[in-house]
């Protein structure tokens, strides 16, 4: 352990990914200090190549392994910078579980990321993927972004607001190769601004004998019983949670489609002019939900979840998502596309 990193090569990564697939990187950094990465990215390998910044391996999937090395964040300090009256500004370091995160600002009687639990992952790729859930998106939070900027060989704060914060989408996201986040700082209230008209969240809280206005921890443990019924455990079934997004698509072609498919579901887009469909209706529709070719295969809850039974190579599980893709667009007309990133392969 050289201070700050250890390196490990030919390195295994099937648990270092909640798909549970087979993939090596030809290095692996482990950084415990973030002051280290000026010096790793003097390193050749580091400077010129490609390198994978691998938080808790569920957003992606190897189709193959990386080319380069890989750099996982293990650094865990949360900290209360400063507190106004009604706002807390708190920051937290790449590594941290983001679940753990959530409880943690519940615990300090916090509010605002309550609809987020039990979202798998990192602090550190919450504002990569712009994180959402029951409503909610993580750049609602967020107050800066801290980064390592390769290209410019230094650290930098990066306001939300220059973020280009999308629907599961961001700068970094965009410029993977660039920034190396370390920690996120985020503005969190005091007083609850609970979001309840989502998904199932007011049934919940009445299933839970909640009447009246909920806590915010009573909010997070309506949404972890959810998830916890509608998606897999990745400990026990290999899955990266939901595979899709879902599609945004102009208004008038959303509602073509749900006078030609009553029932369907359809929700404000991006605008007022845009609607977002569900992916798990259109795939259900089409017969996928439970569906299995050998070990790899789609949820039998939840039709948005591709799962690992096993010893599905992450080319099998790229193949039936391209299958899938294909029967909707066929049947709908309608794009859809992965959310986690694709390593060794293309979409």
């Amino acid at each position: 352990m050289t201070a700050g990193y250890r390196i490990v090569e030919n390195a295994r990564l099937d648990a270092r990914n909640t798909f549970g697939v087979a993939a090596r990187a030809p290095m692996l950094v482990e950084v415990t200090d973030t002051a280290a990465l000026p010096e790793l990215f003097g390193y050749a390998m580091l400077r010129d190549g490609p390198v994978l910044v691998l938080g808790g391996g569920s957003n992606l999937l190897f189709a193959g392994d990386p080319a380069g090395a890989v750099l996982a964040l293990s650094s865990q300090r949360i900290e209360i910078l400063n507190e106004h009256a009604d706002v807390c500004i708190v920051r937290a370091d790449a590594g941290v579980g983001w679940h753990d995160f959530v409880l943690w600002t519940l615990g300090q009687g916090l509010c605002g990321l309550e609809n987020l639990a039990l979202i798998p992952g990192t602090v550190g790729a919450a504002p990569i993927q712009n994180i959402g859930a029951y409503g909610v998106e993580v750049r609602e939070r967020i107050r800066a972004v801290h980064a390592f900027d390769r290209r410019d060989g230094g650290f930098v704060r990066i306001d939300a607001g220059d973020c280009a914060f999308a629907y599961r989408d961001s700068l970094f996201k965009h410029d993977p190769d660039r920034y190396v986040v370390t920690n996120v700082e985020f503005a969190l209230p005091r007083t609850p601004e609970l979001r309840l008209d989502y998904a199932g969240i007011g049934e919940e809280l009445q299933a839970m004998g909640i009447d009246g206005t909920p806590r915010a921890s009573q909010v997070a443990e309506a949404v972890i019983r959810i998830r916890q019924r509608k998606l897999p455990d990745p400990a026990l079934l290999g899955n990266a949670g939901s595979f899709f997004k879902n599609p945004i698509v102009p208004a008038g072609i959303a509602e073509t489609l749900q006078y030609e498919h009553p029932g369907m579901p359809m929700f404000r887009g991006s605008s007022d002019d845009t609607r977002k469909l569900s992916a798990a209706w259109l795939i259900d529709q089409c017969g996928w939900k439970g569906h299995r070719d050998g070990d790899a295969g789609v949820s039998a809850e939840h039709a948005l979840v591709l799962v690992n039974h096993g010893q599905a190579t992450g080319l099998q599980l790229l193949d039936l998502a391209r299958r899938i893709a294909a029967s909707v667009q066929a049947r709908f007309g309608i794009a859809i596309e992965p959310e986690p990133r694709i390593i060794g392969a293309t979409w």
